[in-house]
């Protein structure tokens, strides 16, 4: 009798050199938030070649995939992302050297996440075919994860409601399931309106829009000691007058405010737009409030990170060649302190680890950066984990993790995933037990909230 997952690993292991290339060339061709045509249409043209039945430009959103093989329940979802990230082209050398400087550039992994994702679906229903089994696999290809408000556009529109649960895999430094919360964020522009006039003859007859900014910023910066532990806030000045010697009569903040559940990060909107209102009184100027909308802190699973972990252990890793881990360690060496961070914080017994091979305990601590998975989590039971696919001594968003991505490391690291994925899914299609428990686990944790999206109703997409 065939195993569980046997025909969908080497399904997956048949595709290998299909999905390595499509995850080289979206790596070759990065694209920013809304822009990702390529990639959605590499990810897409494998999906209904595979299959799948695709709709190309959901949701309202040109670059937004949705596919879907099978019928009946249960209903599992992949979470696909592609985009980008601003200033991080990169040459595949272990050396600091863009492609085009400034330009676009993988250094998140989403090149990998996206055609990893689609591998695993696409194992899944080969299997699902052979053994017969029920159930239904839906594919989404994500935008603008990197602005975190691609999925909240998709949600405004409808998406993931159909869902049972949801798998949301991720390229990492470590492999390992989590329980962690990421927190949420909220991103709001405060525009001032005021007074010009000349700044050295006509002082008394302006109003100054940066000043209504310098007071809202110093008053923000009060209220840090005010808030809850986890919140975090943070602001640039896009707009602050024009020259000088003219008193400026508009000028804009953009503020970001984040924590660990959406009641708190309401609390902190609330106050904010209090002293953004007090500076605008100080100033006699007028304020105008511009909601960008945001994403959902995520929701944890502990039933679906448990399952993610058991797979993880269940599945040999391919081990790492000299020739990667040599590419590694000039990587890290650009980075010894953080490297020998990592390696500590991984628990490798071998001091000289350069990638992480293994499966670390369940990730049980809080993150304070974002996703926009926070929102799918929020809507159904959704588990986000990580396989390691690049150096383990590479910090996220950045030039060492992009170069690693288009390489035989990240695109190991991805296979791999794209296995746990597989034989996660097949689990939950062969023990709906499994899903009935995470639905109640999810029930549980939203003690009787329902969703609300964070892009406001009148607010366009940005594509």
């Amino acid at each position: 009798m065939m195993m569980l997952g046997e025909k969908a690993f080497a399904s997956i292991e048949e595709l290998s050199g299909q999905l390595c290339a499509m995850s080289r060339k979206i790596w070759e061709n990065p694209e920013g938030p809304y822009q990702e045509k390529i990639a959605s249409d590499t990810c897409a043209a494998f999906l209904e070649a595979e299959g799948f039945q695709v709709e190309r430009g959901c949701f309202g959103l040109p670059t937004a995939l949705r596919a879907q093989w099978g019928s009946g329940h249960p209903v599992i979802g992949f979470l696909g992302e592609y985009d980008a990230l601003p200033g991080q082209s990169q040459k595949d050398v272990p050396y600091q050297e863009p492609e085009v400087p400034g330009a676009y550039g993988h250094g998140c992994g989403h090149n990998l996440l996206a055609v990893g994702m689609a591998g695993s679906a696409a194992a899944i229903k080969r299997e699902m075919e052979e053994q017969k089994l029920s159930g239904t696999l839906v594919f989404y290809g994500c935008p603008a994860e990197e602005v975190l408000t691609g999925k909240g556009f998709m949600a405004r529109a409808g998406a993931f409601r159909e869902l049972d649960c949801a798998l949301a895999w991720h390229p990492g430094r470590y492999t390992r399931a989590s329980y962690s919360v990421c927190t949420g964020v909220n991103s709001v522009k405060y525009h001032f309106t005021g007074k010009t006039a000349h700044a050295a003859c006509d002082p008394e007859k302006g109003r100054s829009a940066l000043d209504a900014v310098e007071l809202m910023n110093v008053g923000i910066n009060y209220l840090r000691e005010h808030v809850p532990m986890d919140v975090r806030m943070h602001y640039v000045v896009t707009d602050g007058g024009s020259a000088p010697n003219i008193v400026p009569d508009h000028a804009t903040v953009w503020y970001y405010d984040r924590a660990l559940t959406r009641e708190t990060m309401k609390m902190v909107e609330e106050r904010m737009l209090k002293v953004a209102q007090g500076a605008a009184w100080m100033t006699e100027t007028e304020l105008t409030v511009e909601r960008l909308g945001g994403c959902y802190p995520t929701l944890p699973n502990h039933q679906l990170a448990d399952l993610i972990d058991e797979c993880m252990r269940a599945i040999p890793q391919e081990p790492w060649t000299e020739e990667e881990i040599a590419y590694a360690r000039k990587i890290n060496e650009t980075v010894p302190d953080l490297w020998k961070e990592s390696v500590r914080f991984s628990g490798a017994k071998d001091p000289d680890t350069q990638l992480h091979s293994g499966v670390m305990t369940i990730d049980e601590a809080d993150d304070y950066g974002s996703t926009d998975v926070g929102d799918v989590g929020h809507i159904v039971p959704t588990t986000f984990y990580k396989t390691a696919c690049y150096s383990i001594g590479a910090p996220g968003h950045s030039w060492l993790v992009a170069a690693c991505l288009g390489r035989s490391i990240g695109q190991k690291g991805m296979l791999y995933g794209s296995k746990v994925t597989a034989l996660a899914g097949l689990r939950l299609l062969t023990e709906p037990e499994r899903v009935l428990k995470a639905q109640d686990e999810f029930r549980e944790s939203m003690q009787g909230r329902t969703y609300e999206c964070m892009m406001p109703a009148d607010l366009p997409a940005p594509v």
